[in-house]
């Protein structure tokens, strides 16, 4: 079978050690002269195209194995990778094609094709084919497993961004009732205030009148008087209990004199009931700027958190409320002295909630910076917008 081995070597010795190691090679290996003609070929090349070696010496391999395309339109020997090798001395690797079995039955394989030379002078080709039937089968099984992938990544994506949309919606539309929600319950708190002022006051105010036109009549009497002096004096505490209620339900300094007066009652109430040193620093421009009515109530409700909350649990000595602006926003800290506290990463009491809320509302951030040990600060940004 390796008869025409001799033009290649001349000495039987490397003839051998040739075709061992063309008969070791687990890829196809022949080669070609000029002319195209199958000048050796190697049992493996030969069982993949189906013919016995010596079938296959001095045909001319184009027209056996290469002489059609994969959907069966002619292939020109001229256009051949092969014919170039030795043709015109180009080697090439060619990564997938047909090649044609003895049957008429082709499979892909992947080939290299390079000039042989002797002398200087190319003498013709040597060609290495591998089957890679198994490599497009699972090529092909990839495509579809990445086709099935994106598939399913693009239904989930879909999914994903359809819940997203519902839960955007969800989010706005719980952003919508707990706006609702506030608003409610300002309008109930003057509704309640209106009411107290004009029912409960009234009626108390005309008691102490009552009271103060008993006060000569009585004057023979010092039982009754004491009695009288006792019931005035709970009559006061009932007024000065009244309007407590009325400024923590709606301050009528903030309607009439605006939020930045209604924070600094806010301070001297607090120091005044509770004995904390309470300051509020404000730049010169800062108090002729004002919020829209809602935004206002909103900030004062924040505060009246912060504040109520520092009262009730920071164990400070000291408060400072200072209000710095910008052109397209206002920003407000709170700082006490107090033991500090662990931020938690996400809010769960309905007092932080409700100012997150409430600041969301208004288009505006809040932050809270707080250290155990080290105080605590509450930052409000609210945007110029909301005028």
């Amino acid at each position: 079978m390796f008869a025409h081995l001799h033009h290649l070597s001349h000495h039987a010795a490397w003839r051998h050690q040739l075709e061992m190691l063309l008969e070791s090679a687990g890829e196809g290996i022949y080669g070609v002269d000029q002319n195209g003609r199958c000048i050796f070929i190697n049992r493996a090349g030969a069982e993949l195209i189906g013919f016995e070696p010596d079938e296959v010496l001095g045909r001319n391999m184009h027209y056996l194995i290469h002489h059609a395309h994969s959907d069966g339109r002619h292939y020109d020997v001229h256009e051949c990778p092969i014919f170039r090798a030795f043709q015109e001395g180009q080697g090439v690797r060619i990564e997938s094609e047909v090649l044609w079995r003895r049957d008429g039955s082709a499979f892909p394989a992947e080939y290299t094709s390079y000039p042989i030379r002797d002398a200087g002078q190319i003498v013709g080709a040597v060609v290495t084919f591998a089957d890679i039937t198994e490599r497009k089968r699972a090529e092909a099984v990839l495509r579809a497993n990445q086709v099935e992938l994106e598939r399913r990544v693009s239904e989930r994506t879909a999914a994903l961004q359809d819940a997203n949309a519902r839960l955007q919606h969800s989010h706005s539309a719980l952003q919508r009732l707990s706006a609702h929600l506030q608003q409610v319950r300002e309008d109930e708190r003057t509704h309640i205030a209106r009411e107290v002022h004009d029912e409960l006051g009234a009626s108390l105010t005309a008691l102490q009148f009552d009271l103060n036109w008993l006060r000569p009549r009585l004057a023979h009497d010092g039982a009754l008087e004491r009695k009288l002096d006792d019931m005035m004096s709970v009559t006061r505490q009932a007024l000065d209990a009244v309007r407590r209620i009325l400024t923590d339900l709606r301050p009528g300094v903030l309607d009439h004199l605006g939020l930045w007066a209604a924070i600094e009652w806010q301070l001297q109430e607090m120091q005044s009931r509770h004995g904390l040193r309470c300051t509020l620093s404000l730049s010169d421009a800062e108090p002729e700027r004002r919020l829209g009515r809602s935004a206002e109530i909103a900030v004062y409700r924040i505060v009246q958190e912060v504040l109520t909350n520092v009262a009730r649990h920071a164990e400070a000595s000291e408060v400072n409320v200072e209000l710095t602006g910008q052109a397209s926003a206002i920003e407000l800290c709170i700082r006490d002295n107090g033991r500090g506290m662990q931020v938690p990463a996400q809010p769960t009491s309905f007092g932080l909630l409700g100012m997150y809320e409430r600041a969301r509302a208004l288009g505006g951030e809040l932050r809270i910076d707080s250290t155990p040990g080290a105080g605590t600060a509450v930052h409000l940004r609210v945007p110029e917008s909301t005028r």
